[in-house]
């Protein structure tokens, strides 16, 4: 068995997850500064739960896409 092309994947996989983390707290700190309202007021204290169910949405689709270009 080829311990270093195991390693290899292994280590490729944690950049490529580090990456994929980065990414989306990078377009979820971008979607808060985009809009006019604070997020995290609206869903804590307002209990605007469409707003929540909106940036899940949008949190999830931010993921496929960045899956998507990682592979």
């Amino acid at each position: 068995m080829d311990w270093s092309h195991e390693f290899n994947q292994i280590l490729l996989t944690i950049i490529y997850a580090f990456l994929g983390f980065a990414l989306l707290g990078a377009g979820i700190f971008l979607m808060e500064k985009v809009t006019p309202f604070s997020i995290r007021k609206e869903i804590e204290e307002d209990q605007n739960i469409a707003l929540g169910v909106i940036i899940a949405g949008a949190m999830i689709a931010i993921g496929m896409m960045i899956a998507a270009v990682i592979r």
